[in-house]
């Protein structure tokens, strides 16, 4: 089954008034979700390699959230590396708190008669969308070389960095296998294997999915396919997140 990526209907990125966030569309297609075996340093839980259909185009954050901007939504800066500065991306928050995150977003927005699609609304992306927009058409670990994509343990000087330094995917997404982690919306659980539309993983569990690399991560953990797991509850100075503007689920 050959990858396929539609070229979406209202394709053009935006930023967020008042918030400084720029989105990017992410177009509706197909790819192959995981790790195949023989790539270096992969996990058994990145298999069975999993052909999955993303049915609706979205928008994702071009850039993990920042100190500003969680400061901005939320009134307060729980970062560990707040000297790093407002451009940095916010981290130590939990699970919790990164989705009321972006429901005080949608409120927001929906209240300035400024979401931009019916029906859509502010929200983590699943595992499956973080993966299809990270790999951006890209099948190897990495959509690029990790030194110029990536702030990782190897260059990073044991501290987050602003956002938006390093080279970005083919989308324009920047920072998505290394900087900080990155909660999505699923529950951890199993790849079915074969072929599934829209998976938003298991429906209950007790750890949720982080995706990308970040400061503290080695090269094996900065792949496209790489799978961080932890509580909802986790406050951890390598984990943030980023918004989709997706179909509400």
């Amino acid at each position: 089954m050959p990858a396929r990526v539609d070229v979406p209907a209202s394709g053009k990125p935006f930023t967020v008034p008042d918030l400084g966030l720029e989105m990017r569309p992410i177009p509706a297609g197909t790819f192959r979700m995981g790790s195949p075996a023989g790539e270096p340093g992969r996990n058994p839980d990145e298999g069975p390699q999993t052909w999955v259909a993303i049915s609706q185009g979205f928008w994702l954050g071009k850039t993990l959230v920042t100190q500003g901007q969680y400061q901005d939504v939320m009134g307060n800066n729980p970062s560990n590396f707040a000297d790093v500065g407002d451009d940095a991306p916010v981290e130590m928050v939990v699970f919790d708190d990164a989705v009321a995150f972006c429901q005080k977003l949608t409120e927001r927005e929906r209240a300035a008669g400024r979401l931009l699609k019916r029906g859509y609304a502010y929200m983590l992306p699943t595992e499956a969308q973080w993966e299809y927009a990270c790999r951006a058409g890209t099948t190897q670990a990495r959509y690029g070389n990790l030194e110029d994509i990536a702030w990782y343990v190897g260059n990073s000087g044991d501290t987050t960095h602003p956002v938006g330094q390093k080279q970005p995917n083919a989308w324009g997404l920047y920072d998505m296998n290394g900087n900080v982690r990155e909660w999505c919306s699923d529950w951890y659980g199993q790849y079915p294997g074969g072929n599934i539309t829209d998976p938003g993983g298991p429906d209950s569990g007790a750890l949720r999915v982080s995706r990308g690399g970040g400061w503290c991560g080695t090269a094996n953990l900065c792949r496209s396919a790489y799978r961080g797991v932890g509580a909802p509850g986790d406050r951890n100075l390598n984990l943030g997140f980023r918004v989709a503007l997706a179909p509400v689920r």
